[in-house]
This record gives structure tokens, sequence and C-alpha cells, in this order.
């Protein structure tokens, strides 16, 4: 794309492929914005998704609708603080994604929203829930990129007045920038200048009065020039009326076909797999005749060009494969065949894991329909040589500068009424925001800096263990809330595995970030600058071994196996979020072994948050355990596929067949008689008569390879229950929970306990110095409190410290400041 002449578009073309701003592309009509659209989709490294709020803008794009890709529900889509019944049930309704629709979000770098002036600002934030469900929750659109392109002064979101009653507590605009997400979310906004449209530069200018609304006499004087009150007459010189409702541009059309006395022909499109009829370019059932005004509705997709969408003509002569248009201006007349329209969906290449447009429909028709008539709405995007316009008419917003804004020339514009300043409806909303973007557009010094901020973003989300240990506690969790249930070794396991992740991992690399920072502050650009990529890459060479060995090892490994299928699930999908964590750190680390490089690092970021197969990911977690307590893991193991298969044929739960504590105790006490297995508890008379035969067969074959001597008698016996594991510390988890970035508030919030019970457990660690006493009370405070200890000793009490310190302080800083001199003091002595 030639970015000459055209600075705002340069420019925007660098916030999208080097920067993770956001940007709102927006200018006059004929300014570009389309065509930069379809260059950043093709062009752009980034991996990307086109969407539009209807399915003929879509088509258009080369994209999908909005509802279709991310399942929103139609109507208004409330905020989840709203407190509604429908709000809450709308949650469940437009988050159900298929896998496929889930990784190709997790995957993505870019969202292109085509169209936007049309879409409603709590559409925008039904996008937002759904990136923020499968990617990052806590930021904005799930940390996705946005490129919103549209221009506000031309078609408004459809909002009906039941849905204004429900959605205006929440929103003071319904334009797409009164979004609460996008209020969150910092972006830039470029309106290019250029028009390529116009080239008349007194018509570009009455068309930019009527946009921003500054009609004066002067222009109404030029526009109503145009005024002819003869209009029906000039409809046989191949203008086209633009009207406001289709029923109107229908009316015209079937009447003046029917004027023409010559032969009607019907032509029938060909529909194939998915094309929703919300979409169809023209007619299913195109009727014409010889001598009829039609309008081509796609580009000529061969390499001569002949025709454009919008560019009208007369029919001269039909066959049933060709129909011969002439346009004014041409020698020939243009030979017309069927083209075909495609509507596509995303999905992820299995070999590459790009994502891919399937095609999955297609619509197949003459690239033409009746323009005697057509309505604003339809016209959106379109160009006409001539053009008649009633401004009386009950235009909505914008619609009367998209109408003017057709036209090529003044010349070829013909008004039905006078226009007057009653014609031209504008919002005070988007005046004031598109006089904000005036007033503040970016500029060079703003995009290197945002170049840079991207490529440190990146870098410290390199370095950043936070995530991964987020999802390891809470699969800590789980396994704590059920001791009985599991491997008696596992929790003390994921402990230490904890302990490793944040010594050897997260402490090393908070202090490699400070070295970062320094190198960053002597240069800021990262790809350039050669010391700091060979920091980066000893850094990685350094963190990769240990990630594998010191936790994904351990991880692949884990016993997870319990007989309650709900636990059951719950850990599986802890276990398999940990793991998706820990791959994506490592392809990221892996891919800057030899430097960081922005393309590379996004590139390998995406494809390994894509899920892999669940047959795949099931091989990978069933391997031998690492905290089974089986003497003899193989035995245990041949068990497990023998009961699982039975379980399948006969129907049954996994537990019904053979209990896991009853398949340890078999692989420990190795069995091999009947008598010896009813002294195993979970095993009666009944399950021994009909497994028994099984599994002493298993237990003697196992005994027979391995050359070991099988039990033949064991007592009866009743299995005392295993000693309860030790439980946590209630202060160690506030730790935990506050060492991961929680507040005080927060910790008591999560744990049902009360503010100063979540500080008394907080001071006793800022006793031993875990915790500095500067995350917990002001600098001021540490500083007078301190004084006042030193000065008065140990002897006194924390009562005697409240008093003299007076109200300003609570009991809670005197508690912790008292922890801190009591710190201060062992250190010192």
């Amino acid at each position: 794309m030639d970015f000459n002449n055209n600075p705002q578009l340069k420019l925007a073309y660098e916030f999208i492929e080097n920067t993770g701003k956001s940007v709102f592309l927006t200018g006059r009509a004929g300014t570009g914005k389309t065509t930069f659209l379809r260059y950043i989709r093709n062009s752009s490294f980034k991996r990307s998704v086109v969407v539009a709020p209807t399915g003929v803008a879509a088509i258009n794009a080369g994209g999908v609708t909005v509802h279709s890709f991310f399942q929103l529900p139609f109507g208004p889509i409330l905020p989840n603080n709203a407190g509604t019944e429908q709000s809450q049930g709308q949650e469940n309704r437009f988050l159900k994604l298929n896998k496929e629709k889930i990784n190709i979000i997790r995957s993505l770098d870019l969202l292109i929203i085509d169209e936007v002036s049309m879409v409603r600002a709590d559409m925008l934030d039904g996008i937002d829930k759904v990136l923020r469900r499968y990617r990052q929750r806590n930021t904005p659109f799930g940390g996705v990129q946005l490129l919103l392109i549209g221009d506000l002064q031309q078609l408004p979101p459809v909002v009906k007045e039941d849905e204004k009653d429900l959605l205006s507590p929440w929103y003071s605009t319904f334009f797409f920038f009164g979004s609460l997400a996008l209020r969150e979310m910092p972006y830039i906004s470029i309106e290019l200048k250029h028009i390529y449209r116009q080239t008349d530069q007194e018509f570009i200018g009455l068309l930019n009065k009527v946009r921003d609304n500054l009609l004066d006499n002067h222009v109404l004087g030029m526009l109503n020039q145009r005024y002819r009150p003869d209009v029906r007459e000039m409809q046989n010189q191949g203008y086209i009326t633009l009207t406001t409702h289709n029923q109107q541009a229908r009316e015209i059309n079937t009447r003046r076909l029917e004027e023409i006395n010559k032969t009607k022909r019907h032509f029938t499109a060909r529909i194939d797999g998915e094309f929703p009829e919300s979409a169809y370019p023209t007619e299913q059932n195109l009727a014409l005749k010889a001598g009829a005004q039609v309008m081509f509705v796609k580009n000529d997709p061969s390499p001569q060009k002949l025709f454009y969408n919008g560019k009208t003509g007369k029919i001269v002569g039909m066959d049933d494969d060709v129909i011969y248009v002439e346009c004014p201006g041409d020698t020939d007349s243009i030979e017309v065949s069927r083209v075909t329209w495609e509507n596509n969906r995303y999905a992820l290449d299995p070999e590459t894991k790009e994502i891919k447009e399937n095609t999955i429909g297609s619509f197949t028709q003459f690239p033409l329909k009746l323009a005697w008539a057509i309505t604003i709405h339809k016209s959106q995007g379109l160009t006409f040589e001539k053009a008649i316009i009633d401004a009386n008419a009950a235009f909505a917003h914008g619609q009367v500068y998209v109408a003017l804004s057709r036209c090529k020339t003044l010349e070829g514009l013909v008004l039905s009424t006078q226009i007057s300043q009653h014609s031209i409806k504008n919002d005070y909303s988007i005046r004031d925001f598109t006089q904000n973007i005036e007033q503040n557009p970016p500029n060079e010094g703003v995009l290197n800096q945002a170049r840079l901020q991207f490529q440190y973003d990146l870098l410290e989300d390199l370095f950043n263990f936070s995530p991964m240990r987020y999802r390891l506690n809470y699969l800590r969790k789980a396994v704590n809330e059920n001791p009985g249930s599991l491997d008696e070794g596992l929790s003390p396991l994921l402990n230490e595995t904890d302990r490793f992740l944040q010594k050897e991992l997260m402490d090393i690399a908070s202090k490699f970030m400070v070295e970062i920072n320094k190198h960053v502050g002597r240069q800021k650009d990262i790809e350039n600058n050669s010391q700091l990529q060979g920091r980066v890459s000893k850094a990685c060479n350094y963190f990769l071994p240990r990630i594998e060995k010191g936790i994904e090892t351990i991880l692949h490994n884990l016993d997870l196996e319990v007989d309650n299928k709900q636990l059951k699930k719950t850990l599986s999908e802890a276990h398999q979020r940990l793991i998706a964590e820990i791959d994506v750190k490592k392809a990221c680390m892996e891919t800057c072994r030899h430097g960081f490089k922005t393309a590379e690092y996004l590139a390998a970021r995406a494809k390994a948050a894509i899920e892999p197969d669940t047959k795949t990911a099931g091989k990978r977690v069933k391997a031998v355990s690492v905290t089974d307590t089986s003497q003899h893991p193989e035995l245990m193991k041949e068990l497990r596929v023998w009961r699982d298969k039975v379980a399948e044929q006969t129907n049954k739960p996994i537990f019904a067949i053979l209990p896991k504590k009853s398949m340890i105790t078999i692989t420990n006490t190795l069995p091999a008689t009947k008598k010896a297995l009813q002294a195993i508890h979970g095993l009666g008379k009944i399950k021994v008569a009909q497994y028994g035969d099984d599994i002493i067969s298993l237990v003697m074959d196992y005994c027979t390879n391995n050359d070991i001597t099988p039990n033949y008698e064991i007592e009866l016996q009743t299995e005392s229950k295993p000693p309860k594991p030790l439980k946590q510390p209630t202060a160690e988890i506030s730790l935990e929970l506050f060492e991961q970035g929680k507040s005080v508030s927060e910790v008591a919030a999560e744990r049902n306990l009360a503010v100063s019970t979540i500080e008394g457990h907080l001071a006793t660690y800022v006793k031993t110095g875990r915790i500095p006493v500067n995350k917990l009370v002001e600098s001021s405070k540490i500083e007078t409190g301190m004084k006042y200890l030193k000065e008065i000793g140990s002897e006194t009490t924390m009562s005697d410290v409240k008093n003299a310190l007076g109200e300003e302080f609570s009991w809670a800083e005197v508690r912790i400041i008292f922890a801190h001199y009591q710190y201060t003091t062992q250190q010192t002595a």
C-alpha cells in the first residue's frame, strides 16, 4: 500500500504493526479506511480476525459478524453488576464457545472491527466479556489489540426505545466509545484527511461543513443550487435516488421496471452451504429487463477491472449466462457473468496452527441490482456519478452526510427538496468526541514511546512467572481441600513445587528485571540493544531447564486419580491449565534463547496458547505417578487399565469396580487368593466373586514376570483410617495470598475472616523478616513508631505504645511496627 502523501495512514499502520496500542481509525467518506483494512488483513504478521456488525458489512470486509464469532445474545447486554435476571442469564448464553473458537481467541493478536459506528457500546462490552473469559481476566479485551474502523458521522447504532430504558442507567451514550471496557483501556484515535473519492476541493469543503454541523448561509446556498423541482424528469438520465427505507427503494425500482415495455427475465442465485439471507449482496431472484438501470454490487474480479461496487449503467442485452451493461463514459458495453460471494468461518490450520478462513457457504449471482433507487444504509461505502436526494426525509443521525458524500462531484448531485438547518441531525456526544480527536492527534513521539513500551511489556511478560504460580496454587487449593480422597504424598509435593517456583524462578526473575531496567535505561530500543539481548538469551537458557526439571517433569507425572467424578474434573482442568501455562512460557523462552524479536515472540506465544487435542493431552497426563504410595507402580498401572475397561463395558463408575485405596492395598500386599482379597478394605464377597479371578491373575502374572513371591494368606483386617494430613497453618495461607499481590482486605474477603485477623497473621511474618514492614505501614509512621520504641525499649507493652502514638495509629499498625522492632532487634543482637 502506498503511504505517500498520507502521513495519518502511515502512522496508523505503524501503531498496528509495531505497538500494542489499540487504534480507532476514522475519517470522512472516501479516505481509504476499507482499503487500509484489507491491507492490514493481508500483510500484518499479527494474527487477526475481522468482524462487523451486519452480514453485508462482514461479507464486504472479508470477515464474519460480531454475533456469530463471539456468540453474543441479541438485544441489550447489561453489565455484570447490573444485578438483573437478564444480565445473569446472558452470562450463560453468550460465553459458550467451541474449542476451536476458544483456541483462535487465545492465539489472537489483533481484532479488527469494521463499521464500528454501528456497534453499540453494550455490544463492545459483550466482546470484552468473552475475550476476558478466555484470555486475561483482569485486562480490557483480554489484552487483545483493537483496530476500530468507522466514521461516527455516518450510520449510528440501532437502539430501540425499550432497549434505551434498560441501557440508559449504564451508558451515557450508545455509540461504541461509551463502552465501559473501552474507557479502561488507553487507545489512540487517528483521523484520515486525504480523500480519494472526491477530487473537487470545493465539494469536499462543503461535505466537511455538513459532517461537522457547520452549516452557514454560504454552504446552504451552494448545496441548494442543486435543487431541481423537475426531478422526476431527471430520473431517466442515469440518476439514482437515495431513500431512507427499503420499501421506498423497492417501490421505485418495481415501478420503473414495469414502465419498460420489454420482456422480463428472471435469474435465480445458486446458494451452497451456509449463506444467511441477511447477507445476500443482491436479490436471490433477480428480475431484469433490457433498458433497466442497474448498479454493480461487486468489484470486477477479472484483471481488466471493468466495473466496481457502485458503478451504474443500463442493460442493453441478456443471455442465460451473460448480461450486457452499457455505462456512461465507456466506449463498449460490459459482458457481465455470474460471480460468487463466499461466507467464511475462521478456523485453525491443523498443521501450521495459523488462523485461516474456511468457506462454509457461497452465493452465486450476477453482480447487479436495480438502481433507480437504493437506501442510504446500503449505499454506505459506494460511490455514484449521479444521485437524487430528498434532504427533508426522515433522516436519522448522519444520513444526510452519507447521502451527499456518495456523489463524486457537486454537479452529479440533485436535491428533490432544499436543505435547511433542520435537515442535519447531530449528536452532541459525537461532537465532543470528535473534537477531542482533532485536538489530540498522535505523533511520531507518541508512536516511538508506544513501540518501546510494547517491547518492554512483552519482555516483562516473558519473565513473569506469577500466572504460573496462580495456576499452581489453584491446583494446590483443590488438593488441600480434599485430603482424604487423594494420595497423601500429593500435597507436600505441590507445596515443595511452589517453594521451588518462588525461589528458583520468581525471585531470580525479579532480580533479573532490575538488571533489565538498567539496560533499558541506557538504551530503550530492546530489539537493537545488543548487551540486553545477550542477557535475555542467557536468562532463557537459565530458566528453561529449571522449568522442565523442577516443575514440568513433576507436574506431568502427578497422580490425580480419584474416584469422585466432580473432583476428578476439577483436578483435571486445574492441572491442564497449569500445564498450558507452562507450555506457553517454555515456547516464549525457547524462541528467545538467541535474543528477543517482537514478531517471533508473538508468533510463539500465540501458537503455544492453542490447546492440544484432548487425546494428546490425555496421553501426556497419564504418566507413572511420582506421588503414588504403591510399592509396585507398574502393577498399579495394569490394574487401572483393567478397571477402566471393565467400567466402560459395564457402564459403571470406576469406584464401583475397584476403589483407588483398594488398588493401592492390592499392589502393596500382592494377594494371591480370594481369601486374601476379601481381607482388603473395599472388597467384599460380591466384588471378589465378580472380579477376583481377574485381579488375582494380574497379580500372579506381575509377580511371575518380576520374580516376586505373592502373599497367599492375609489376615482379615479392618483397615484403620490413615492419619489426617497436617493442616496448613492459617497464617501461612494468609501469607501466600498476600504474596500473590492481594491486599489485606482482599485476603480477608477471600478467607471470610476479619481484616484484623489477617493483619495479625501478617505481623507474624514481619517479625521474621519475611514481609517488609513498608508493605503494610506508611514510611512516616514506621519512622515515628520505631523512634519511640528505640527510646522506650522492649519492656513496654503494645497498649502503652498505642497510647503514646495516639489515635492516628491503628492497633494493627502498632502491632506491625512492634513486630518490625522485634525483628530489627534480633538482627542486631
